[in-house]
């Protein structure tokens, strides 16, 4: 158990430790005042950056108060900074021996949705699960509540916050932290907090002492290295200080490149460089452009880029922004001086965002690194804590980020343009930069710029060929008839956006954003029509995740209409990628009905602000070949949507009138799917899937086996050679640095036997630690058998009720338990050239190689 509690005293106690936690902007500070009755927290427009600790006596009781800094209610955990993560743990610490109860606060002026649900769930699981014991929810804005009581609140403001109120055994409490003259309200909180702690018979919580104990070393280690790399950050520095000419210490002239993933302030950080305010109204950079003023006496260049989305590699980002990105360096010819890649000083950085921000400055061009710069943004969040202790406390991701542009860094608070000193500080470090490449340009590649032309011209004139060609469609669609009533059916991959894009249908929230697992079935009237809408699980992206009930779930989203479904959207959004594994998983899934559902069935892109000022047209036509596909087996049925922009009413209504023409063209016929069939498949699918398993596992049990047989093999060889220098003369005779100090040659001699055998010494001590070595990965490795059948079960020999619960099927005739019962006795092998082989036939000696990593679906398909 993480946490443990502790008994301090009787049930009324004169003392009360409370700590403040939630997520930011709910006003846990201005409650931490109401409560001391005074200004002891700053509040407002100032934020809790480290946690504070006030003291005061309140009605007879002595009260320490602990402010903590806020959340971000959008994040989830794994999007938190660890050194984050550690210090919310320590909170509790910061009132020893441990807090009475823990507020946590909420704004009733603001919704709490599912997705707050799951991002407070996650920070309360790091207190461990005695924390909920010794929490109260205390309720802020209580002026909004006007007539209304906070138990109506609760119950009209849906499942999350009941959950919460649960969670906390019913204790709530509610505040009005403007109504300071109403003393009461705290008088009451502080009787709810007595009835609390003797229900909880005096216990407070308290922080386990183990995990205190590590958190505090590795904390320690942190600030330790910390020093370090400021050390050797200042000393690189001052070489790179040292190659700038005395006439050149203010640069005339750079070029700059702002990178980055989108929302980490990249635009932001232009602005502050420039010093001048927004311009763009807090839109997203779609195409790069070219901003450019002075900073001092240096004249400045400086592009800004369209932002990867975080933590996705450079396959997985739209062709349109590569380009973009690579774009940008012929905007600035003969080319840049220095890139600035732009990091959140307020986020997690992990092994995905290192893969992210290499494979994205990797199609610059080689040598890119040396003209790379990070500026870490949000600075204000780091409170006294420094930009060395960010970078070292975040982890080995971050580290080797910072390493590769050999601790070229620097970090500004955007939020504070008007502290010239950061900017001026900055342009001290792009001049060491450009020094250090003798002041060169990143010289670009020209074949880039050449590439990007002939592929845009070759996407505009494919983009007019395809609106050409659904023009044409749509005129020979037939009159289409406005109906009265439309049902649709939602599908897609989960994050894909579906049930989002069922609100903006509907024009309301009734789908939750989350993951869900079952169907919903929800109904309202839009522009003059009935329309119903079914919204079906989504399905995963991974393969491994797929699950038989899932399919059936799905499947049965489109029989709640027995009359059937007048389309079927296919949610697909514009960003990420739309690549190969995608298309696999839609296929898979769309293949669970039979062909007619592409006659019925509109791709729904979802992002449509991704767009900007280019066509759907050129997107489908610029990314993936496996886009084209999908929108071809639609029949170039296709409609984008801003789920943003709800109020548009427009999308809807030519979604529906697609919808329209598209019924039309089907002769009025809705899509019905044979359910009977459908389960037919999925039950298929179910038995190639283990089909694949089995595969795997037989062929991943062999590779293993061949591993350890190496290994083992290379342990006899070590031991072998060990065993022939244990049995050399040198070896057995003693040798000892004794004889005649007068006779040098005999001295020499003596002198070279100790020396020879010193070193066959340490050759056998290092030979023996090898060996130790390996048989610790002998041990590590699964007992081998003379046969792999007790690692494969033998389908053929049991019940496949057991695996299968089916009644309707006749499975134990089925041809799939016959070649599960044939897969179970595979023979594995090796070749001549020692690579893996599967015999299929005994008899007619054909032989396949195969490799681990091969496409084992696809031979089970064919």
């Amino acid at each position: 158990m993480e946490n443990s509690l502790e008994k301090t005293g009787s049930a009324t106690l004169p003392e009360e430790r409370i700590v403040l936690i939630g997520g930011r902007w709910a006003g846990k500070s201005w409650s931490g005042n109401t409560i001391l009755r005074g200004e002891r927290f700053q509040y407002g427009r100032v934020r809790t950056t480290q946690v504070e600790v006030r003291h005061g006596e309140v009605e007879g009781r002595k009260l320490t108060v602990v402010d903590a800094p806020g959340w971000s209610s959008c994040l989830s955990l794994t999007d938190i900074p660890e050194g984050e993560k550690q210090s919310f743990k320590l909170y509790a610490s910061k009132s020893p021996p441990g807090p009475h109860v823990f507020l946590l606060v909420l704004p009733i002026d603001s919704a709490f949705t599912q997705e707050q649900r799951t991002t407070l769930e996650e920070h309360m699981k790091l207190l461990g699960g005695q924390v909920w014991r010794f929490t109260m929810v205390l309720f802020t804005c209580g002026d909004y509540l006007g007539e209304k009581t906070i138990e109506q609140h609760i119950e009209s403001e849906g499942e999350a916050l009941k959950w919460l109120i649960g969670r906390c055994g019913n204790r709530y409490h509610v505040f009005n932290n403007k109504d300071k003259a109403n003393l009461s309200q705290v008088s009451v909180l502080l009787e709810k907090i007595d009835k609390m702690m003797k229900n909880n018979g005096g216990a407070s919580y308290k922080t386990d002492e183990q995990t205190f104990q590590i958190i505090t070393e590795k904390q320690e280690d942190v600030t330790r290295r910390a020093k370090e790399r400021q050390t050797n950050a200042e000393k690189q520095r001052q070489q790179r200080i040292k190659l700038i000419p005395e006439e050149k210490k203010t640069i005339p002239k750079v070029q700059m490149i702002l990178l980055g993933s989108r929302n980490v302030g990249k635009t932001s950080v232009g602005n502050t460089i420039l010093g001048c305010k927004d311009q763009g109204g807090g839109k997203r950079t779609a195409n790069s452009v070219v901003k450019r003023g002075f900073v001092g006496e240096t004249d400045v260049a400086l592009i800004d880029t369209p932002g990867w989305w975080k933590g996705f590699p450079a396959w997985d980002t739209p062709e349109i922004i590569k380009e973009e990105i690579i774009h940008s360096m012929f905007l600035c010819p003969p080319g840049p001086h220095i890139f600035l890649l732009v990091i959140d000083a307020h986020a997690s950085f992990h092994n995905i965002h290192l893969e992210a921000v290499t494979s994205h400055l990797e199609l610059l061009g080689e040598g890119v690194w040396k003209h790379t710069m990070i500026v870490f943004t949000r600075g204000d969040w780091l409170g006294a804590k420094s930009i060395e202790e960010f970078i070292e406390g975040e982890g080995e991701a971050l580290q080797c980020l910072v390493d590769q542009c050999e601790n070229r860094y620097h970090v500004i608070s955007n939020k504070n343009a008007n502290d010239r000193e950061q900017i001026t500080e900055l342009m001290k470090k792009i001049t060491e930069t450009v020094a250090e490449n003798s002041c060169n340009y990143f010289a670009p590649d020209q074949q880039l710029l050449d590439c990007i032309k002939e592929k845009r011209k070759c996407v505009k004139e494919a983009a007019l060929l395809r609106q050409k060609q659904v023009n044409a469609m749509r005129d020979s669609a037939g009159s289409r008839v406005r109906l009265d009533a439309l049902k649709v059916v939602l599908l897609g991959q989960k994050t894909f956006g579906k049930s989002a894009t069922g609100n903006t249908i509907l024009r309301k929230d009734v789908f939750a954003t989350c993951q869900n697992e079952q169907n919903r079935e929800e109904n309202g009237v839009v522009a003059g029509r009935q329309v119903t809408v079914i919204d079906t699980p989504g399905w995963w992206g991974e393969s491994s995740r797929w699950t038989e009930v899932l399919d059936k779930e799905i499947a049965r989203g489109l029989s709640l209409s027995p009359s059937g479904v007048h389309a079927v959207l296919l949610v697909v959004p514009l960003i990420p990628t739309f690549g190969d594994p995608q298309r696999v998983a839609v296929k898979e899934h769309m293949n669970l009905f039979d062909a007619r559902i592409w006659k019925h069935t509109i791709v729904v892109f979802t992002h449509g602000d991704e767009l900007a000022d280019r066509s759907v047209e050129e997107h489908i036509e610029s990314e993936h070949q496996s886009l084209r596909w999908l929108v071809d087996q639609c029949e170039n049925k296709y409609h984008t949507i801003n789920n943003i922009k709800r109020r548009d009413m427009t999308q809807v209504t030519e979604l529906f009138e697609k919808i329209e023409e598209m019924v039309a063209g089907n002769g009025g016929q809705l899509f019905c799917p044979a359910m009977e069939e459908t389960h037919q498949r999925i039950w298929e699918k179910a038995h190639r899937n283990q089909l694949k398993i089995v595969l795997k596992q037989r062929l991943a049990s062999e590779f293993k086996r061949r591993e350890l047989q190496l290994i083992m093999g290379f342990r006899q060889t070590l031991q072998d050679l060990l065993a022939d220098i244990q049995a050399s003369p040198v070896a057995t005779k003693p040798t000892f640095f004794i004889g005649d100090m007068t006779n040098k040659k005999n001295k020499v001699t003596e002198y070279r036997k100790n020396y020879k055998k010193g070193e066959e010494e340490k050759l056998e001590a290092k030979i023996s630690r090898e060996i130790k070595k390996l048989d610790e990965e002998i041990m590590k490795s699964p007992t081998l058998q003379s046969s792999m059948d007790i690692l494969v079960p033998d389908f053929a020999a049991n019940s496949p009720a057991e695996f299968w619960s089916l009644s309707d099927q006749k499975i134990s005739d089925s041809n799939f338990d016959k070649v599960l019962g044939w897969l179970s006795k595979l023979h594995v092998s090796t070749n001549r050239d020692n690579q893996l082989t599967v015999n299929f036939s005994e008899t007619s000696g054909y032989r396949s190689v195969l490799s681990l990593d091969f496409d084992i679906g696809s031979i089970i398909n064919d």
